[in-house]
């Protein structure tokens, strides 16, 4: 078979077609993103991160700051309904009235051991000591007042006090509700409060 004959008119489409498709191709590059454009995407992802790490640093100085030590000026221990005798309480107060916490604990460890006694008033067999005529071992009572002043010790470590400086300011012992017993008796109930506060040296010279 033979070819048909090409046309003049055939051939400048031909000519033309090729003459176009190079402006397309260059076309087409122009249109594709230039490569300098990819470092300034890298830069700005690593400022998003160099932030995201500095904020919370940031935070955690801010709350650091935003807590305060709160200093408090006398810790308090309540003991309620203690079976224990009004009597007994009130002397023990007295006896370890405006002493730190550790030596009435010691002291009170010593009366449970016979070793030391509490003054006590009225008709009562007397006890060798300083500065005590008569006296009598509350064991039970001591028992429960070691239990008082620990919790005492634990409020001034907490409140931020100095343990060394603080003493024991107040103590009282009051009746507490007395469940009745059978024939008209009641129950030993008694109502303690305890309190210390530290020591400056106003105190010390008496002011």
């Amino acid at each position: 078979m033979e070819r048909p004959l090409e046309k003049p008119a055939d051939r400048k489409l031909k000519m033309e077609m090729k003459s176009k498709a190079p402006a397309k191709a260059a076309s087409k590059q122009e249109m594709k993103p230039a490569p300098e454009q990819k470092p300034q995407e890298k830069i700005s992802e690593e400022k998003k991160e160099e932030k995201k790490e500095s904020k919370p640093e940031e935070k955690k100085e801010e709350k650091k700051e935003s807590k305060p030590v709160i200093k408090k000026e006398e810790a308090v221990a309540r003991g309620i309904n203690l079976h224990a005798s009004k009597k007994h309480c009130m002397y023990i107060c007295s006896f370890i009235k405006n002493k730190p916490v550790d030596r009435a604990i010691n002291e009170l460890q010593e009366v449970i051991a016979m070793k030391r006694a509490v003054p006590f008033k009225g008709e009562i067999p007397h006890r060798h000591g300083k500065e005590m005529m008569a006296g009598r071992y509350p064991v039970k009572v001591s028992a429960q007042f070691i239990y008082l002043l620990k919790a005492l010790k634990g409020n001034i470590i907490s409140g931020n006090m100095d343990i060394g400086k603080a003493r024991i300011a107040e103590a009282s012992a009051s009746w507490a509700s007395r469940p009745q017993k059978r024939g008209g008796m009641r129950f030993k109930r008694t109502n303690v409060i305890l309190k210390a506060r530290e020591l400056f040296k106003e105190e010390k010279n008496g002011k």
